[in-house]
């Protein structure tokens, strides 16, 4: 499983109309595209501006070029960022998980007492 993350910044005024943009193109691109294990869109709020983080998983690295093309350490842009983004990290990382643990669905679980051990 590959691990993509890119990062931007936008004015902290600007920082509702950009989440609900990326949620329209970037999210939605991502998760669209065959092999995408799941997309987070992280933000924080750094003096006048809010950072955005995207992080997200994927099968593979064919699976990210599918979404991002052969080149696909190159950030992928959509026609407002112009607009909005005053920082903006021209490439991707990409990262292999090493490891990966499911939280316990406590739906799930046993409710009642455990076996005993003896």
């Amino acid at each position: 499983m590959i691990a993509r993350v890119w990062k931007g910044a936008v004015r902290k005024e600007d920082s509702e109309a950009y989440s609900e943009y990326m949620q329209e193109t970037g999210v939605a691109g991502y998760a669209k595209t065959p092999g995408n294990r799941g997309v987070w869109m992280l933000r924080r709020d750094v003096g006048e501006r809010t950072e955005f983080m995207m992080f997200t998983l994927w099968d593979s690295l064919a699976a990210v070029k599918g979404f991002a093309g052969d080149e696909y350490e190159r950030a992928v842009f959509y026609p407002e960022d112009e607009r909005f983004l005053v920082e903006r990290n021209l490439t991707s990382t990409h990262y292999e998980v090493d490891t990966h643990v499911q939280p316990v669905d406590p739906l799930r679980s046993s409710s009642g007492p455990s076996p005993d051990p003896r």
